[in-house]
Parts: structure tokens; C-alpha cells; sequence
């Protein structure tokens, strides 16, 4: 398998999880799954029938709280660089923040690969959402003033092709706005020679990620599809989604240790500029 940003086909063994080899690529950098599933296989992760996002489809239930604190996030990290104008969430899930795009005043739509999610956001939020992948948008070329893809860029088989894809659908000026876990940041990067020891990281999460990105990769990555970089900005994954909730950690020793140990650097690598969770945005020239 050759590199999906530079076609290079040498590549350095980074970690092996639930049969998946990560591996980085020596030409640029870029980690990625040497023996990803196939087409057919990812089509039956993101499936309804997997119960892919079926937590989230439940208003009362911890995950969708949890989602909706992000989608605020994922809301001030648009507003910093674009305030208003037609917008696509690609990955949308059941439309939490498309929907608080909205409110904000962006004539806001969403697209979503799993079909109990799509209508989810089709009924309890009253949003226009389409199914299927970025190549299945209705949009016309050349007619979006902001495209989001929020943690949705490490789970595609061809990003580099998705890229170029959004930078096709937005206007001249128009602007993409994306969010990844940072396989550079000070916790991935310092727990990785002890994960192999022990045969357990939590930062890679295949057969859903497909990609490792790093501000480096993933800025070279939009560069090559014709945007320019215009922010990064780092930030920590929730502790809890890494290391697991305190009452499962408690009932396991081990797991507890090692949360004690990795997860203040987790949190201290946003100060840094090595988080483990990043945003990038980037205009299409205008």
C-alpha cells in the first residue's frame, strides 16, 4: 500500500492493534493502516445495522451530552475564522453541531455516511442532511462558503482525495474546517515505547481509523489539494474517551496506573502545542 499524500511505498512498523498495522511513512510522515479493511468492510462499520452512533440517537443519554459540549467546541473553532454562509458538515452524525451552526446564523446542512443518524438529524433537528460520503454531495461545485469535517478525515479510505473533493465544492475564499487526534502530541508520542511493550495504546482506535494525522501531515495533506493553512490549533481528547470512566478504572489496576501515569501529559500537551486533539482550518484561494 503506498502513501495516500506522497505515493511513497516505504514505510517504518509503528504498532500492531486488533490485527491492524500502523505504520509510518518514510517519504513524509504520515501513519496510516498498512492492511486496512476493505470497502465492503468499512460500508458494514458505519452501517445502522452495526449500531454505529446508536447511543447518540438518545437525547438523555450521557454520550449525546457529551457530543452536544463537543459540538460547541467544534462551533467556536468555525467562528473563529468564518462567521456566516452556506455550510456542510461531512460526517454530520445526528447533527448536533450543524444544528448550533444554524442558530448561528450559517444556512447549514450536513451529510452523513450511517442512515439512523442522517434521519435523526432530519427529525430532531429539522436540518437538511443527505447520505453518503463527501463524493455524494449535492452541492454544486463551487457553491460553499465553509465545508467541516470534524474528527471524520483519519476514518476515510482516500483523504487526500476527500480533500480535493471539498476544495471543488467551496467558492473561491471558501474555507474547510477539520478536527483530528494528533498522533504527534506529547501523550501519543511519549506512551508509544512503553505501548509496545505492554501491546496496548489507546490512540490509535482501528478498523475506524484509518489515519494518524499530525499538523505537519495533515497541513502538507491540504496543501497538496490546493488550500492554504490558515490556523492550528491543539487541544486534549476527553480524558475519559483515552483512559476510560473512573469506575471502569477502579476495577482495573493496571489500566489505573496507567492512566495515572500518561494522562497528566495528555492534558498538559495542549500548553505545549503538542496536544493529542487538533483543529486546522484552511481557505481555498480566493
Amino acid at each position: 500500500m503506498s502513501c495516500n499524500s506522497c505515493a511513497a511505498t516505504g514505510a517504518d512498523h509503528l504498532f500492531r492493534a486488533k490485527g491492524f498495522d500502523l505504520v509510518r511513512c518514510t517519504g513524509c510522515g504520515l501513519a496510516y493502516i498498512a492492511n486496512p479493511p476493505s470497502a465492503e468492510e468499512l460500508k458494514v462499520l458505519y452501517s445502522a445495522g452495526a449500531s454505529y452512533h446508536a447511543a447518540l440517537c438518545d437525547p438523555a443519554s450521557e454520550t449525546f451530552a457529551t457530543q452536544d459540549r463537543i459540538a460547541v467546541r467544534h462551533l467556536a473553532e468555525t467562528l473563529r475564522g468564518v462567521k456566516s454562509g452556506r455550510l456542510l458538515d461531512v460526517g454530520c452524525s445526528i447533527g448536533q453541531f450543524a444544528a448550533r451552526a444554524k442558530q448561528a446564523g450559517f444556512a447549514a446542512s450536513g451529510l452523513e455516511m450511517n442512515e439512523s443518524s442522517a434521519a435523526f438529524a432530519r427529525a430532531h433537528y429539522g436540518l437538511e442532511v443527505a447520505e453518503g460520503t463527501i463524493h455524494d454531495a449535492p452541492q454544486q461545485a463551487g457553491s460553499l462558503d465553509v465545508l467541516t469535517m470534524f474528527d471524520v478525515i483519519e476514518h476515510v479510505p482516500d483523504p487526500l482525495g476527500d480533500l480535493r473533493k471539498a476544495h471543488d465544492l467551496l467558492a473561491p475564499g471558501g474555507a474547510i474546517v477539520l478536527s483530528t487526534p494528533n498522533i504527534d502530541g506529547l501523550f501519543p508520542r511519549a506512551s508509544l515505547p512503553l505501548a509496545k511493550k505492554l501491546d496496548y495504546w489507546p490512540h490509535p482506535e482501528p478498523p475506524y481509523h484509518l489515519y494518524q494525522f499530525s499538523a505537519k501531515t495533515l497541513g502538507a495533506m491540504l496543501e497538496q489539494a490546493g488550500f492554504a493553512v490558515t490556523s492550528t490549533r491543539h487541544f486534549a481528547i476527553d480524558l475519559a474517551y483515552t483512559f476510560g470512566q473512573m469506575q471502569t478504572l477502579l476495577k482495573m489496576p493496571k489500566r489505573l496506573a496507567y492512566a495515572g501515569l500518561f494522562a497528566p501529559l495528555a492534558a498538559i500537551g495542549p500548553l505545549l502545542g503538542a496536544g493529542d486533539w487538533i483543529y486546522v482550518t484552511a481557505r481555498k484561494a480566493a
